[in-house]
């Protein structure tokens, strides 16, 4: 499966280069950055961890010399938390703004990483099924099982992978905020393209001829 390095000037942005003959663009996207840091970077579980550290620190010092010595012991932990969460943010925010997700008639290309860009093709007919998992924040990501032997990096694609996927990485794009939209695309697109070679090629119709699935 290609996976190249993305070191030149775009000539579409998002593809690193021009779409052959006959090959349209029918998507482009990219994660929302704070759903991204909370879903992937698990912003909220630091801001939980600090806050339970900051509280157990103020009670056991203000039980032992006042309040006010227990309430200066806890703003060190809540400095440290929000410093951390700011990182985090600041990660997220990066990642998401460096990627692009394209979807086009023949396949899905992600050109992600904020130090190092790669840019990974997906070609519908490498795809085995594709998982539309809503979040609460109404968002959503589409997570794809890929055919046969192919494999992936997980360390590669994170965080733009389905999260602990690690003997068999499932390449995701991550908290869309149009993420419905985007699923009923890849799902029309890849229907067309496997009826266009199963005559041809006496292939069954694979799963992402039949609706996406939420979570």
């Amino acid at each position: 499966m290609p996976h190249e390095e993305d070191f030149g000037h775009e000539p579409i942005r998002g593809l690193p280069e021009a779409l052959p003959a006959g090959e349209r663009i029918l998507w482009q996207g990219a994660p929302a950055a704070w759903p991204l840091a909370r879903d992937a970077f698990a912003t909220g579980w630091v801001a939980a961890y600090f806050g339970a550290l900051a509280l157990w620190r103020g009670v056991a010092v203000g039980a032992a010399e006042g309040v006010l010595a227990g309430i200066a012991a806890a703003s060190w932990y809540f400095a440290i938390g929000a410093i951390a969460i700011g990182v985090l943010a600041l990660m997220a925010w990066a990642m998401a703004r460096a990627t692009v997700y394209t979807l086009t008639t023949e396949r899905v290309v992600m050109r992600i990483g904020a130090a190092l860009r790669i840019t990974i093709n997906l070609p519908y007919r490498s795809i085995e099924s594709a998982d539309l998992r809503a979040l609460r924040d109404g968002t959503g990501s589409i997570e794809f099982t890929l055919k046969g032997d192919t494999r992936l990096s997980y360390l590669a694609l994170w965080p733009h992978v389905r999260p602990w996927t690690m003997s068999r990485a499932r390449p995701a794009l991550r908290c869309l905020r149009d993420a419905r939209e985007a699923a009923g695309i890849i799902g029309t697109a890849a229907a067309a393209r496997v009826t266009e070679i199963a005559p041809a090629a006496h292939l069954p119709a694979t799963d992402l001829s039949r609706p996406m699935a939420a979570e």
